[in-house]
């Protein structure tokens, strides 16, 4: 299609359009015109032909849709109608496949149409366009994805394709509770859940619903894994009814997490053994009690066995028998049980062949086969817990006569918490593309979980996700990236991450070129920096996990049965895995994939503390020792998000102010965090090592000057722990009711950024207040407002830093701190650094 220039006023329109305020609210659907809209208008016919629809039919929806989207894209003013009228030229029809071979005959015998698939054509001779679904829940599909054609701009002109969805798992798993809050609330409170009870105002839930519709996703678990029983109760069960009703429209199924033990902890009675009679029984009740409730519930969720749920262990009943209890009641309902394969137990870490990565072969390859048909085995991508990167769980190619699914984490639970960039589709890439090659065939996870590879009639993805009531869904406008990359890639798993993420960009922000490469940029470079900065080589991410799962605090790795171990000593890091001197799991994979990692030589750098234990000294592949690596790598992960601030600085004036202002207070604390876990990570293994950096950075910080060094008044130093929390193990806190810190300058005159760093705790919120020779610089409070699990410590959860720019500096001048306590929140400072333009602490 040739395109023509844009006149000056419309293209004034567009920008109009682009720029103005938004809270996020509308995600990629806010339908915002391309710049060659006018051009599309000759293809897109005035009215719109919906066939079948009742009114709370997904093919309803279509038509209402469609006729929003177009008219907002094409700046049309309600100039399009939707019509019951089978007119035969300039019009949309949308429709099942039966529907319109009733009304308009044959579509061709070479367009196959199955389960949830569409067949989007315009017809050049009669100026038809036809979006017709396999079923209802496939022709709202095709509209969305027309839609979508029209906003990026697209070539509608010659379109005639069929798309048809990876598998029929799309799944969501919310991590909602029953009281309304939800694990890991970035997002804000419940869409869901309210004091115990299925919220009475629904519409938010109803508006999730459509974004997910938009992205293909069919089932939405809106509840906890950690299930509340009380969730079956017969008044919760209407609630979900109604939960189901505003879902059902967008051909979004509801699904539930239950509680194992639900028989007895709600159903009064002696057991939940799954063999027991009165407990199937039981749950045969509540399973029809539900569809009577909610004809087309999707299925079940369960967690079992695995960090204090019940399961059918405790009766020594296998993982089967557990799973097909619900497996039977749910089939003549053609309901599905998803049934995580997140099982383990605590280990004793003085065991070195006790690897917590064995667990899920161990628990699962025994009864492969004897699952029923409706049961999905859901499989995290890696064998621990959502790392910033780990080998593909071999699991995938083991369960050969079980359905499975991939599971994921939108949710960024020990990525960043949505408070740091990490656009994750190019990880999850990583397993998908993956080829475990089983039996010396290729076997490329995609392919096993779409059901291709072992011939399965269920399988696809499942992502786990904390959309609350914040108008930006997750609590981040960048982070609603992975929630539309997820949707991509459980459609079409050979969608690439650039492409996702250049679309993403045009639907969310529109079509500035400058916008969309800066964003496209900074997302890409974004998984690689956090993980240079928070764990590197394969060692997992080195958060506190036994806490937030925030921020840095490798020591928490060690030192537990949580079996996510680093086995750091003075000599080296990293889990021996291997089968000739370690746990074994590298056995667990087929030969080829499993010769690969058995040797250092052979595993690539990326994994090489996954499945090795390395001296700090041994040379990677790379040519650099392990401890120099970690040092270059977390002082390159820092500075690269220092970078992203001044790459969305210079996209100021083409994003609207409410979401560039967001954004940027958001990559302003990544960078400020980032350096608080570079310095975490490198002082902790200097400390092992005692090996110094050989660019002499590590412990070494001209620019600061150390709280606990300044000319105190109500200040007293505060030794922190975990140590390597604090420059110099060392931070001050106010021990009154307020503090001061003062100290000379002996910097060459000049201009700075004056960088505070402090501790941001949870309980109080402090004030700060910094002066230059009594005039005053600014001030600041210690309530960051983002949504990441917050601390009550000093440690790397709470440290944070407020920066002051373009400072005049004199040398003798004074600064002076005044820090003024609230609450829980005690003033905490850490450090001062005088930056000269450019320079990163």
């Amino acid at each position: 299609m040739r395109l023509s220039v844009i006149p000056i006023w419309l293209a004034f329109i567009f920008l109009l359009t682009d720029i103005r305020a938004e809270d996020g609210s509308a995600a990629w659907l806010r339908y915002a015109p391309p710049p060659n809209a006018h051009q599309l208008q000759q293809y897109v016919p005035n009215k719109i032909a919906i066939l079948n629809g009742t009114v709370t039919s997904p093919v309803f929806s279509a038509g209402k849709e469609l006729k929003q989207g177009i008219e907002s894209i094409l700046h049309r003013n309600n100039a399009t109608s939707i019509t019951s009228h089978l007119s035969r030229t300039d019009i949309i029809i949308v429709g099942t496949l039966d529907q319109f071979t009733k009304a308009y005959g044959n579509i061709g015998s070479e367009t196959k149409l199955e389960g949830d698939s569409f067949w989007l054509k315009y017809d050049t001779s009669l100026k038809n366009v036809y979006i017709i679904g396999a079923d209802q829940r496939g022709a709202l599909y095709g509209v969305f994805e027309y839609l979508r054609l029209l906003a990026l701009g697209s070539d509608v002109s010659k379109l005639n394709v069929v798309r048809a969805p990876m598998g029929p798992i799309r799944w969501v798993n919310q991590w909602d509770n029953m009281g309304g809050d939800i694990t890991r609330e970035y997002g804000g409170d419940s869409i869901f859940f309210s004091n115990g009870n299925i919220s009475q105002n629904l519409t938010r839930a109803g508006q999730f619903a459509r974004i997910l519709s938009s992205i293909g996703i069919n089932s939405c678990v809106v509840n906890n894994v950690n299930a509340n029983a009380t969730l079956l109760s017969s008044s919760n069960i209407q609630g979900l009814a109604r939960i189901a009703d505003v879902f059902r429209p967008w051909g979004v199924q509801l699904s539930i997490s239950i509680d194992f033990a639900a028989p007895q902890d709600f159903g009064g009675l002696s057991t939940y053994d799954p063999v027991d009679p009165t407990v199937v029984s039981w749950w045969d009740s509540k399973v029809k009690e539900l569809y009577t409730a909610i004809p087309d519930m999707g299925g079940f969720l369960i967690k079992a066995d695995s960090e204090g749920q019940a399961g059918p262990a405790q009766y020594n009943r296998t993982l089967a028998q557990g799973a097909n209890i619900f497996a039977d009641a749910l089939a003549p309902f053609n309901g599905i049980v998803m049934y995580r394969a997140f099982v383990y137990n605590q280990l004793n870490e003085s065991d070195m062949k006790a690897d917590r990565a064995n667990a899920a072969v161990q628990f699962f390859q025994p009864f492969d086969g004897q699952f029923r048909d409706n049961v999905v085995v859901q499989i995290k991508n890696g064998p621990i817990d959502f790392q910033v990167r780990e080998p593909t769980s071999p699991l995938f190619g083991v369960l050969q006569k079980t359905n499975v699914a991939m599971e994921v984490e939108v949710a960024q639970e020990y990525l960043g918490q949505q408070c740091h960039l990490v656009y994750l589709p190019p990880l999850w890439k990583l397993t998908l593309d993956f080829d475990l090659q089983v039996d010396n065939k290729p076997s490329k996870v995609r392919d096993i979980i779409s059901g291709k590879r072992f011939n399965r009639a269920l399988g696809g993805m499942a992502a786990v996700t904390n959309v609350g009531l914040n108008s930006t869904w997750l609590g981040s406008h960048l982070a609603m990236s992975n929630l539309y990359g997820y949707g991509r890639l459980a459609w079409d798993a050979d969608s690439s991450s650039e492409e996702i993420i250049q679309d993403w960009i045009r639907l969310t922000f529109g079509h500035d070129q400058k916008v969309i490469q800066v964003i496209q940029d900074m997302s890409m470079q974004s998984w690689p920096a956090y993980e240079n900065y928070s764990g590197n080589l394969g060692i997992q991410t080195l958060t506190d996990i036994l806490y937030t799962h925030f921020g840095p605090n490798p020591q928490t790795a060690d030192g537990n049965g949580w079996g996510q171990w680093t086995r750091t000593d003075k000599y080296g890091l990293g889990m021996d895995r291997s089968v000739s001197t370690g746990t074994g799991f590298s056995g667990q994979y087929p030969p080829k994939v499993a010769k690969m990692y058995e040797t250092f030589e052979t595993t690539p750098d990326e994994l090489a503390l996954w499945f090795h234990h390395l001296n700090y000294t041994h040379k990677l592949h790379s040519g650099k020792t392990v401890i120099q690596h970690f040092y270059d790598a977390h002082y390159e992960g820092a500075q690269t998000a220092a970078n992203f601030v001044s790459m969305w600085k210079s996209l100021d004036g083409k994003i609207d102010a409410e979401r560039f202002e967001d954004v940027l207070e958001r990559q302003v604390y990544q960078a400020g965090h980032s350096i608080v876990w570079r310095d975490s990570i490198v002082n902790y293994f200097y400390n092992w090592s005692g090996i110094p950096d050989t660019h002499g950075r590590v412990g070494h910080h001209p620019y600061r000057i150390e709280a606990e060094s300044m000319k105190l008044e109500g200040y007293a130093p505060y030794k922190v722990s975990p140590f390597e929390a604090a420059s110099n193990f060392t931070a001050i806190t106010v021990n009154n009711t307020v503090g001061t810190a003062t100290a000379t300058l002996k910097y060459p005159d000049g201009v700075y950024d004056v960088a505070v760093q402090y501790y941001d705790l949870y309980g109080g919120t402090s004030h700060y207040e910094i002066y230059l020779n009594n005039n005053s610089v600014g001030s600041f409070y210690s309530n960051t407002t983002m949504g990441h699990t917050p601390s009550v410590y000093l440690d790397g959860i709470s440290a944070t830093r407020h920066t002051f720019h373009s400072v005049n500096i004199k040398s003798g001048d004074t600064l002076r701190i005044v820090g003024t306590p609230d609450g829980n929140d005690p003033a905490p400072l850490d450090y001062v650094a005088i930056l000269p333009p450019g320079i990163l602490d």
